[in-house]
This record gives C-alpha cells, structure tokens and sequence, in this order.
C-alpha cells in the first residue's frame, strides 16, 4: 500500500487532531465542573471536531486510491491515514457527537459534566479507531470505548434492569474483543513466520501485514477470529443476543447511537478482515451470507412480537445489519461501496429514530407500545421525524439509502442470483411491516386514558433544532448522493481489486 503524508495536503496534522481535540474537551470539563461553563465548552468541542472532519472531507482527493495524511510515530507505534472510507465515517462520527452534545442537555436529566466529558471521551476512541492502521491501537481504543460505553450503560441507566444489560454488554463485547485479539495474534503470527530471513519481526501495521502474504494454515484461523469478534460489535446474527437488553435499558439514545450508530463492525470488516484475509473471505463467503439472509427474516419477526419500542429498534439493527453484511461479502465494487454507504445511512436513520424516541420517553415515562398512543396531535414533528427516519432505514427514495440499496441489490444478482437478491429485498419488506407498525402504535393509536393530552409537552425549540439538523443532513445527503459516491469509489474499489471478479 502507498500513502501520502499529511504536510503534502494539509497545514496541520489533521488525523492527530480528530483524535486529541475531544480528549482536550473531556480534561477542559473535568478541570472547570460547573454545570453552565461545562454545557458551552462540551458543545463548542463537538462543533469544532465536525470543523475539522469537514476540512479532512474538504482536503482528500477523491480519485486517488492511497491512504491520505498519513502520520507515523514509530516509537508508539503509531500509524495513521484515511482513504474516502475513513472519511465517511468520520464525518457521521463528529455529527453525531454534535447531535448528543446538545440532545442530552436537552433531558436536563444527566450531570452535564460527566456526561459530555464521557461522550468526547467516546468520540476520540471512534476518531482512533477510524483512522489508524494498526491493529493493537485498533483494539486498544475498542477496549476504551466499549468500557465508556458500560460506564454508560451503568452510570445512567433508565431501568432497574441495567443490571442484566450490562452483564450481556460486558460478556458479549469481552469475548468479541478477546477473539479480534486473538485474530490480530494470528495475522502477526502469520507475518513473522515468513519473515524469518530478517528476523521474524512482529508487526501489527497494516501496510506491513499486507506486504506479506499470509501463510495459508494461519488465514484461516484468522478470519474466524477476526470476523466473529467484529460480528459481536455489529451485531450479525447469531450474535447479537446482548444487543436488546442494552437498547431497552440503557440511557436513552446516548448509549445505542454511538454504539449502532457508527458501524465499527462494519468498518473493521473492510479496513482488516477483508484486504487481510482475502484467501479466506472467498472460501467463507457462502456461509456469511447465508447466515446474514437468515438474519434479515429472524430479526424482523422478533420486531413484530416486541412491546417494547426500544427492542424493537434493537431488532431493526439487526435485520438491517445483516443485508449491510451481504452487501459487504458479495466482494463486488458496487456491493462493498452500496454496504459502507448503507452503514452511515443506517447511523443517521436510526440516529433520528433513537433521539424521537428519547423525546416520547420523556413526555410518556416510557417506551412500551401499549402505553403510548394519540402522540401526533400534540408533537407532530417528533412523529414525523421518527417516519422520515424509518423509511430512511428501508432505502426509500430521496433518502442515502436508496442508492446504497440499489448498489447491494445489483451486486448480490450478478454475484448471488436471482433468488437470494429477492429473499433479501423481501426482507426489506418485513422491515418496512414492523416499521410501520411501530409508527402506527406510538402516534397514531388511540391515547391511553393514563396519557392524557395535558401531560403530553408540546416540541421544544431545542428538540425541534436538533431533530431537524439530522433530518436535514438525512434529507439532503438523500437527495444529493453524488458527493458520497465520489468519496468512497475508489476506496471501494482499490478493496473490491483483492478479489477477483468474472
């Protein structure tokens, strides 16, 4: 792999920065502690890293295929660059902490210190993850941000039930991050052994790793270490047994979107698992997809029984994922770039729907759908936001979805047939059912005689203003796609070249 060092396209380290702007963030508000000062200083650092991701957005070229603004220290081994994928995910990560920096001071509910100075503590792990090549700096700011996240799920929780949350959170995400461990062991392992001649040097780089080719008796053994370990952080069916607990009784919407929201799964799927282990990504592929197919109708009819909105959600992650994967694996350019668009427009569909449901939380003292009801009169945009977000999530036109699903849809005929394309679509379909049907329940039903209309506050300006940032950007991301398919083509398809295609 080639790169391009960041002095050559920028006056500033702007990889470094990503990562140690919300850290200065979080040290700024556990330094001053006052509620009001804390509020201003956590939101301004939000903003200013949405700056700067947008100036990386702004300053990469698009049509090159090497890693950009790479920096190294090798005495920490570290390493870092960005292609149009990094950047992708980049941007949703830096709007998305702008999104939580001002919803959660709209609850009033949570001790603004702690929290902003968590949620920037989040944001530079995600940065870290998104833009190094090293696979232990990778691990070790999965291990920082899942742990973040528990604090989360344990500090602020919204249900006496946390308890069982944070156990599934904690077992499930240790083994996955113990088997990517291992995996990333394997892979060096593999790359020491055929560089005996100088020495066996280990090395958890990727442009090293990639330089070597890996013996075939460790590649196998790596891909199942590493794809089971990212399918657990996805979650991929059958994997994702602690995702509804920690959807139902987590803080509300602060913990699910940075953890489904930004797909790292989906992310490290692309940036390891697939350039690393191609041998092996071929001879598996059958069997990932089968089970992602599987996913997509499993997930769906758990959606219908579920009387829990919250839950509910947590089952549309996981259908939804599970075609985001099938997209991925048909190694195709055109399925691998529709899986990575389909992923952030999944984090900004189901970003708009957790933030909505956060408001109905607060307004009805629950998310249970048999107590809600008669919702739309009294705030209508909550109601129709959660809408534009849902059809978002199914791929409707005028949203990012459309043309991710477009692109999946064609690569999985040429790739898969005709039969598994349809089973997929009619998947979407299922979806699409529960969707509605959630949206039926929640605002259109009737209003239950314990819910009257005096109790039901009418929309804020602050909730008005965050909820219609992200509908915008969903709206017109939607409506003008062109940018993004630029961004990611040639990524995508300097990815797709490790394959080889009839």
């Amino acid at each position: 792999m080639n790169e391009v060092h960041w002095a050559a396209l920028a006056g500033y380290p702007l990889l470094a920065t990503l990562q140690l702007l919300p850290l200065l963030g979080a040290l700024f508000l556990l330094i001053l502690r006052k509620a009001r000062l804390a509020v201003a200083i956590g939101r301004l650092f939000a903003v200013a890293e949405l700056v700067v991701a947008l100036d990386l957005y702004a300053r990469i070229e698009v049509s090159d295929s090497v890693m950009q603004f790479a920096e190294r220290l090798d005495l920490l081994a570290y390493h870092a660059a960005a292609d149009g994928i990094s950047v992708l995910f980049v941007l949703l990560t830096a709007l998305l902490g702008v999104l939580l920096a001002f919803y959660g001071m709209a609850r009033q509910q949570v001790t603004p210190v702690h929290l902003l100075g968590v949620l920037l503590l989040i944001e530079a792990s995600l940065m870290t993850m998104l833009t190094t090549m090293n696979l232990l700096w990778f691990a070790a700011a999965s291990a920082l941000q899942l742990g973040l996240i528990g604090y989360l799920l344990w500090r602020w929780a919204s249900a006496s039930e946390e308890k069982l949350a944070l156990s599934r959170f904690l077992q499930y995400q240790f083994f996955g991050w113990c088997l990517f461990v291992a995996g990333a062991v394997v892979l060096v392992w593999s790359h020491a052994d055929a560089n005996t001649l100088v020495g066996g040097r280990w090395s958890f780089d990727l442009f090293d790793l990639l330089a070597t080719p890996q013996i075939g008796k460790y590649q196998s053994a790596a891909f199942y270490l590493l794809f089971y370990g990212l399918a657990i952080r996805t979650p991929l069916f059958p994997l994702h047994g602690w995702l509804p607990n920690s959807a139902g009784y987590g803080l509300i919407a602060v913990g699910p979107v940075l953890l489904l929201g930004v797909k790292v799964g989906i992310y490290g799927m692309a940036r390891f698992l697939l350039p690393l282990t191609a041998e092996a990504v071929v001879v598996w592929q059958p069997y990932v997809v089968a089970f992602a197919m599987v996913g997509v109708f499993y997930a769906a009819v758990l959606a219908f029984r579920q009387a829990n909105l919250r839950r509910l959600m947590a089952f549309a992650v996981v259908s939804h994922t599970s075609l985001i994967v099938i997209g991925l694996f048909t190694l195709h350019p055109a399925g691998v770039q529709g899986a990575l668009l389909l992923a952030v427009n999944f984090g900004l569909a189901i970003t708009v729907m957790l933030l909505m449901i956060g408001y109905v939380y607060r307004r009805a003292g629950t998310t249970r759908l048999d107590s809600l009801g008669g919702l739309f009169d009294r705030v209508p945009f909550i109601a129709i936001a959660f809408l534009i977000g849902g059809l978002a999530l199914l791929g409707m036109p005028g949203t990012p979805g459309f043309d991710a699903v477009h692109l999946v849809l064609e690569a999985s005929i040429e790739t898969f047939g005709a039969l598994p394309t349809i089973a997929t679509a009619l998947g979407n379909v299922a979806a699409a059912g529960f969707l509605l049907w959630a949206f039926q329940r929640a605002f259109l039903a009737a209003r239950p005689k314990d819910l009257p209309a005096s109790r039901i506050a009418r929309t804020r300006f602050m909730e008005y203003a965050v909820g219609g940032t992200a509908l915008l950007v969903l709206l017109v991301a939607g409506f003008y796609p062109e940018p993004w398919l630029q961004l990611t083509d040639s990524a995508t398809q300097a990815l797709a070249a490790h394959f080889t295609h009839d």
